[in-house]
């Protein structure tokens, strides 16, 4: 069995350096405008810096695995596909169950919210959520207790945020924590990380742009 003290070494790094972000970063992002394409390249950019790149890094040369295979980018695809479109459809039911029916704002497509709120939100934080920090932790404690540990981390990540625009509620902390678990078992299920990443995006793409939850 691999070191583990590295693997909370990294967890720990991670998330402590994240708190930076909406405290020091995003404000002089915002600087730029973020309707702007320039704001959407950085963000995304920075995002893949901090997020996957580590995570890709790590696999390579202190596990020293292929990193697209651990994760499960290249395995049961069509298998992830499928998963991905059910949650999806579920999810699209249950939001106009909700919420009514879709209210798509052209103040809410932006090139952030198409690039990076939608399309590749998923697979710059389930790489390190349910590809990299879910795996490592059932090695350790087995599936449902590295669930519950990585839902937990996949919540305590939007805290500094919210409470940066004093946004902290209790249905937030709630979805969010659902969300991670529900993306957890639709990796395990299918096998292939493209089942979280795409019902990820597609539930945010539903959120901000299309039912403004």
């Amino acid at each position: 069995m691999r070191p583990f003290g590295p693997f909370v070494a990294y967890v720990i790094a991670f998330h402590l350096a994240w708190i930076a972000w909406p405290f020091f970063i995003y404000p002089r992002l915002t600087a730029l405008g973020q309707t702007t394409l320039t704001y959407a390249v950085i963000n995304l950019g920075l995002r893949l810096v901090i997020w996957v790149a580590p995570v890709l890094l790590y696999l390579r040369y202190v596990d020293g695995v292929r990193p697209l295979d651990y994760l499960k980018l290249t395995r049961h695809v069509r298998r992830g596909l499928v998963v991905a479109a059910a949650l999806t459809v579920v999810n699209v039911l249950g939001s106009m169950l909700r919420f009514g029916s879709p209210q798509l704002s052209m103040e809410r497509v932006t090139w952030n919210s198409v690039l990076g709120t939608s399309f590749l939100v998923g697979f710059i934080e389930e790489i390190p959520y349910r590809g990299f920090m879910l795996q490592k932790f059932t090695e350790r404690v087995g599936f449902w207790l590295a669930n519950l540990l990585t839902s937990l981390l996949f919540l305590g990540i939007h805290l500094p945020g919210w409470m940066a625009f004093h946004a902290v509620s209790a249905g937030m902390a709630g979805t969010v924590f659902i969300i991670g678990a529900v993306l957890a078992i639709a990796f395990r299920y299918s096998g292939s990380l493209w089942a979280p990443i795409l019902a990820h995006s597609a539930n945010d793409f539903l959120s901000f742009v299309l039912f403004r939850r």
